[in-house]
């Protein structure tokens, strides 16, 4: 990572251990609550855990990491060397951890500017990775911005869930939608739509609905040259048959991640979910 621009992000954007250690980015860790008892995000509570407590229906909800966290990621990377940073967060329609950064950046003793991305998951990871990668070559802050805001602004993520029933409870989606879905036994996919998520299309069966889901990335990726991400939360064996599958079709494919979420997209989508980002380079 180049000495002046620090880039920081959020457990959210689930990048390998091994990258970001590579290129020198530092996630602040987003908080799940369990019964009232809260744990650090990809540190204090495995994926494993959060699946088990939802299938027992305990109390699961999430919260933005404190602004005091993000002051001090900011003054250690001042301390390192660093004359800038950008700090890059999950979508603000879902999450209220790119205000917490926005506060602790007005203290910070560098310059820091906080992104939007409007993304989440793998959709916010690469953005992070293309500002590390502009800072690694010796760019600006702004540089390193606006890298990262035009990879997030080209970015598709699409997912599938068993139930909209997690998302309800979270308050992600409306009631309304949660109850129609249920009512018709359809097997939703869901989109990021300017920093939301919002219905793509219902489907009748889970086996269907995963086809669809494979037919869109590959439409959204045509020729050009992608990096795919393919998430998913207790469902190994479909993120590996969807990705076997991508890597076939896509001639343009670049790197291709295929990982868990955390636990704080899983307390949130439940078991089940499986997703695809497709992120042109």
């Amino acid at each position: 990572m180049s000495r002046h621009v620090a880039i920081v992000t959020d457990s959210t954007a689930y990048l390998p251990q091994r990258t970001m250690e590579r290129h020198g980015i530092t996630a602040v860790p987003l908080t799940v609550v369990v019964d009232g008892e809260a744990f650090e995000e990809g540190t204090e509570i495995s994926t494993r855990a959060l699946v088990q407590a939802l299938q027992k229906r305990r109390p699961v909800t999430t919260s933005r990491p404190a602004p005091e966290v993000f002051a001090e990621t900011y003054r250690q990377a001042a301390a390192s060397g660093a004359t800038g940073i950008v700090s890059l967060h999950l979508s603000a329609e879902l999450s209220g951890t790119y205000d917490a950064a926005l506060m602790a950046a007005r203290e910070a003793p560098v310059p820091v500017r906080v992104v939007d991305t409007g993304m989440i998951a793998m959709a916010l990871g690469f953005s992070a990775l293309a500002a590390a990668e502009t800072a690694e070559a010796g760019g600006t802050i702004d540089e390193a911005v606006a890298v990262a805001e035009k990879r997030a602004a080209a970015t598709s993520a699409y997912f599938y869930v068993d139930t909209l029933e997690y998302l309800r409870r979270g308050g992600r989606i409306g009631a309304a939608r949660a109850l129609l879905g249920s009512a018709l036994a359809v097997k939703p996919l869901l989109q990021l739509e300017n920093g939301r998520i919002e219905p793509l299309e219902k489907v009748r069966t889970a086996s269907k609905a995963i086809a669809r889901l494979e037919e869109i990335v590959a439409e959204r990726a045509g020729g050009a040259e992608v990096d795919i991400a393919v998430h998913h939360l207790a469902a190994p064996d479909r993120a590996s048959a969807l990705a076997d599958r991508l890597r076939t079709r896509l001639p343009g494919l670049g790197a291709l991640h295929v990982s868990e979420v955390g636990a704080v997209i899983g307390a949130h989508t439940g078991p089940g979910l499986l997703g695809a980002v497709v992120s042109p380079r």
